[in-house]
C-alpha cells in the first residue's frame, strides 16, 4: 500500500470496536485477569494501562506501517524518545557519535547525563559520510544522526553511515521528525531507529507533546525493554489526537512542501537575504542527496539575513501578524525565530555573517505569508 493508505487505514479495526471507525479512548490503569490461569501466565496483550491499550497499540502499529518498521515504542515527547533510544544502547565506558547538527536538547542530554554516567560522546562533522568509519572503535556502541540537521538544515548520507557502521557492529540512529516519516524512510536505508517528535508533523495541530521510537527487528526488543524499565507511557488522550492528527499527515505535508519552496524561493530573491538554508532548492549543497533519499519537504527551513542588529530584527519581528514566535514546528501555523547554530557546533564550523533565522511555513496562502515577511523586511530596513 502507498502511505496515503497506510495512515488512513493503519491501526483501524473497527470491527473489534461495534463498527466505530476510529478507536475508542481507553482511560485505564488497572486491567483485571478472568483467571488465575491467565493471571499467571501473562499473555494477555492488554495487562496494565502503563503497559498500554488498545488506544496506544493502534497509534503504535499505525507508525510502524508508515515507518517500514517491524514495531514502534511511544514516548510522551519526541525528547523522552531520543533519550529513550540512546540509553536503550549505552553503558558505561561505551564510545558514541553524534552529529554535531543535532538538536541542542539531544546535546544536552549527551553531554550532561550520558557523560555522568560514563559514556564518552564524541561529535562529528553531519558531511562526514562513509568517513564516519575512521572515527569507530572497539567500544564504540551507537551513531546518532539528524537528517536534515538542526538549524543549518545539513543532509547527511545517511546509507553510507549505516554501510559504514554496520560493518563494525554499530547501531545507528535518526531523527526523523523532518520527513514525518512520509517523506523518508530511514530504515529502508540501513538506519536502524528512526525516532521522531510526533509532537510536529504526526500530530500537526499544536497541541500534543508526543514521540516515537520505530525500530527494526534486531533492535525492538531491546528499545521496548528499556522503555518499560522507565515508566515510559502516554496519556490516552493525547495518543488519541496524535492517531488523528496522523490520518491528515499526507496532504499536509503535501501542503507544507509546496508552500515552503514557494516562500524559500521568494526569500532567495530578497536582498536583505544572503542564503537560503532549504535543501529541496537545486543550489543547495544537500541538494543532490535530498534528492536521491527524499521524496519531499517540510515546511521547515533556515535563511541568514544581511542585518544582525537585533533591534532591527526587532522591528520586523515584532509586528509579524502570520508568523508566530514559538519553538516547536509541524503544526498548522506559520513559526519565525532567530537561531545561533554557531553556540553549539564543536566538531564542524558555522560562520556566517547576519542573522540566522529559523522559519516554519504553516498551511496559510502563501501570498499572504510572503506578504507579512515583506512588511517585515520593510520595517527592518526602516528601523
Amino acid at each position: 500500500m502507498k502511505d496515503n493508505t497506510k495512515v488512513t487505514h493503519a491501526g483501524n479495526h473497527p470491527f473489534d470496536n461495534h463498527g466505530i471507525v476510529n478507536p475508542p479512548v481507553y482511560h485505564a490503569s488497572t486491567v483485571l485477569s478472568p483467571t488465575l490461569e491467565a493471571r499467571i501466565a501473562r499473555t494477555a496483550k492488554v495487562r496494565y494501562g502503563r503497559a498500554g491499550t488498545p488506544t496506544t497499540f493502534a497509534l503504535e502499529e499505525a507508525m510502524t506501517a508508515l515507518e517500514r518498521a517491524h514495531g514502534t515504542v511511544l514516548a510522551p515527547s519526541g525528547l523522552a524518545a531520543i533519550t529513550m533510544a540512546l540509553s536503550a544502547f549505552v553503558e558505561t565506558g561505551d564510545h558514541i557519535l553524534v552529529t554535531d547538527s543535532t538538536y541542542t536538547p539531544t546535546r544536552n542530554f549527551a553531554n550532561n547525563t550520558l557523560s555522568k554516567f560514563g559514556v564518552e560522546v564524541e561529535y562529528y562533522d553531519p558531511m562526514i559520510g562513509a568517513g564516519i568509519s575512521n572515527l569507530i572503535r572497539d567500544n564504540t556502541r551507537l551513531i546518532w544522526t539528524e537528517c536534515p540537521g538542526s538549524q543549518t538544515f545539513d543532509v547527511q548520507d545517511l546509507p553510507a553511515i549505516a554501510k559504514a557502521a554496520h560493518e563494525k557492529g554499530v547501531v545507528v540512529l535518526t531523527d526523523n521528525t523532518w520527513s514525518g516519516g512520509y517523506f523518508r524512510k530511514p530504515l529502508d536505508e540501513g538506519v536502524d531507529i528512526s525516532v521522531q517528535a510526533a509532537t510536529k508533523y504526526i500530530v500537526g495541530h499544536s497541541d500534543v507533546m508526543m514521540g516515537t521510537i520505530a525500530c527494526n527487528e534486531a533492535t525492538y526488543d531491546r528499545v521496548k525493554q528499556s522503555s518499560s524499565s522507565f515508566g515510559m507511557c502516554c496519556g490516552p488522550n493525547d495518543v488519541y489526537l496524535a492517531l488523528r492528527g496522523l490520518r491528515t499527515i499526507g496532504v499536509r505535508m503535501d501542503r507544507h512542501h509546496e508552500s515552503g519552496i514557494k516562500v524559500a524561493q521568494w526569500l532567495q530573491s530578497r536582498p536583505e537575504v544572503t542564503r537560503v538554508m532549504h535543501p529541496a532548492l537545486p543550489d543547495d549543497p544537500g541538494h543532490e542527496i535530498w534528492k536521491r533519499d527524499f521524496t519531499g519537504a517540510s515546511g521547515l527551513f533556515g535563511f541568514v539575513l544581511k542585518e544582525s542588529d537585533t533591534n532591527k530584527i526587532a522591528a520586523m519581528m515584532d509586528h509579524m501578524e502570520l508568523h508566530g514566535m514559538g519553538s516547536s514546528w509541524g503544526g498548522y501555523e506559520s513559526l519565525l525565530i532567530p537561531s545561533w547554530p554557531e553556540r553549539s557546533r564543536t566538531a564542524s564550523e558555522w560562520e556566517t555573517e547576519g542573522q540566522c533565522m529559523r522559519i516554519h511555513v504553516g498551511l496559510e496562502d502563501t501570498d499572504d505569508l510572503i506578504a507579512d515577511l515583506e512588511a517585515g523586511l520593510e520595517r527592518m530596513n526602516k528601523a
